[in-house]
């Protein structure tokens, strides 16, 4: 039987918002007067002239929103335009509209600063936070807008506004996104191949119902007592971290094959009489809990995977806390999905994680994965207008294992029946945390190690696929601790046997 929601999403999408461009060419309109433009189902808010700063160049800012709610900001640079296009996705539940974010994840200054024109939007509803979910209680519009429209509506309303602005199209069209944004980036090849001509997906939430219901909720009453508290606190992750770190990482405390780590929990098991450096039985069980991942009562796995080995140095942020306060992000951000996102009926704000059944509320997430998952694998309409997607993931995620991300990839290579190298390439990234968040401390690189962008021009645009990436560690002062290429999935980085190990000239990738 069909999914009701597949049934009614196009018709829902054809009616509220269907986007036209202008039907044959006119003279460039300058910048306030893009204000009066009319865009079918759009409302133009504002346009000015926004002279350039020591950060960015002058550029002409436009305001609105595709109704019902979709909030979007475009920027058009005033001069040396590069004749292309590149929106920026969002992260978490996104719900505000973070056009000066700063540095590349979700960032569309990034493109900006490269003279692109550029845009963003707010997903199409307003939260107090990224991790605030109130908004989609009750509210299966604003769901479906976060789950797939607004993404390919405000690409639709932004070139109908850069071929008014310029008098001409885009020549090539680009998205990046990471965490949310990267699901909206795979959303894009899947179901809107015709809206970019390549695409950015980092550390992609693609079964986001999996991920944020089902696997949250194991780490969440893996690591609740009896008296409702931590049982693993951040006190103890710095052993965990040393003794993982100290049996699979190499010289620069990487952990480049986190599968592969043969650390058990048990290792750390408090000997009698040690009261210290060691670790309770029920500390342990939480532990071999949060590795191997959520299973049912009959020990079937419901996720794939858990807590990658080499991740521990960044629990602290999401799953234990920081001081003096802070942390334990994946349990206020679990939680309010579950009360407002998860289930085709809200169950709402009394709603706990440790409610969360493994036997009987999986199969029950079925209804709201139809809006929010992108785990389609047939990318043949993207391969077929020669668009390009470059994927990325960390090996150290704690939010979006990399579990995964690796079974989306060989399940896209089993539709298409063999390589798919052609047009979708996943480079695997030892060490990295969640989007390579630049307030993160660990062995990986940040979001600034390396440049995907440049690469995926090269692809796009010359036709020049990336056979690796340059991956850079420094230091908060910016000096140069290592490099090392990255490889696309299957290769790995190996080492030549000679020469420095921080150099990326002295491996292969193979």
């Amino acid at each position: 039987m069909k999914h009701p929601v597949l049934g009614l999403l196009p018709l829902t999408i054809a009616a509220v918002a269907i986007l036209s461009e202008p039907a044959c060419a006119q003279p460039p309109q300058t910048c306030e007067a893009l204000a009066g433009l009319k865009i079918n189902n759009v409302n133009l808010l504002s346009a000015a002239a926004i002279t350039s700063t020591a950060d960015l160049p002058a550029h002409c800012r436009v305001l609105g929103y595709v109704r019902p709610a979709v909030n979007f900001e475009v920027r058009l640079p005033a001069q040396n335009w590069n004749g292309k296009f590149y929106m920026a996705g969002c992260g978490a539940f996104c719900g505000t509209l973070d056009s000066d974010r700063p540095g590349f994840t979700n960032a569309m200054n990034y493109g900006l600063r490269r003279n692109y024109a550029v845009a963003t939007m707010d997903s199409g509803h307003w939260g107090v936070s990224v991790a605030d979910g109130r908004w989609a209680f009750n509210n299966r519009l604003a769901e479906i807008d976060w789950g797939s429209r607004a993404v390919t509506e405000t690409a639709k309303a932004t070139k109908a506004i850069i071929r008014a602005h310029y008098g001409e199209p885009q020549k090539k069209s680009y998205f990046a996104g990471c965490s949310t944004g990267g699901r909206m980036a795979a959303m894009e090849a899947q179901r809107y191949p015709e809206d970019f001509d390549g695409i950015i997906s980092g550390a992609p939430a693609l079964d986001y119902t999996g991920l944020v219901a089902t696997f949250f909720a194991w780490l969440v009453q893996a690591n609740t007592g009896p008296n409702g508290k931590d049982i693993i606190t951040k006190d103890k992750v710095p052993l965990i971290r040393d003794a993982v770190a100290k049996q699979c990482g190499d010289a620069t405390g990487l952990i480049a094959d986190p599968a592969a780590c043969a650390f058990r929990p048990a290792n750390l098991t408090c000997k009698p009489g040690q009261n210290s450096d060691c670790l309770s039985d029920a500390e342990v069980t939480v532990l071999e809990k949060w590795y191997e991942g959520p299973k049912n009562s009959k020990g079937e796995q419901v996720y794939p995977g858990g807590l990658p080995k080499g991740s521990e140095p960044y629990w602290p942020f999401w799953l234990t806390g920081l001081d003096p306060a802070g942390g334990k992000l994946i349990y206020v951000f679990g939680l309010d999905f579950l009360r407002y996102m998860a289930f085709q009926d809200d169950p709402g704000e009394r709603y706990r994680a440790g409610d969360f059944d493994f036997d009987k509320d999986p199969p029950r997430l079925a209804f709201m994965a139809a809006i929010y998952n992108a785990m389609g694998t047939d990318l043949s309409r993207f391969k077929a207008r020669g668009g390009k997607l470059l994927m990325y993931q960390g090996l150290a995620d704690t939010v979006v294992t990399p579990q995964n991300t690796l079974h989306y990839y060989s399940a896209v290579e089993k539709a298409a029946g063999g390589s798919v190298a052609d047009h979708f390439r996943l480079f695997m990234i030892p060490g990295m945390d969640h989007c390579g968040l630049p307030a993160q401390t660990g062995p990986g690189i940040t979001e600034a190690g390396f440049d995907p962008l440049t690469a995926l021009e090269k692809w796009v645009e010359d036709g020049v696929a990336p056979d690796s990436l340059l991956a850079t560690k420094a230091d908060k002062n910016g000096n140069v601790l290592w490099t090392r290429p990255l490889c696309p999935f299957p290769q790995k980085a190996m080492y030549r046997g000679a020469g420095d190990t921080k150099e990326a000239a002295n491996y292969r990738c193979e």
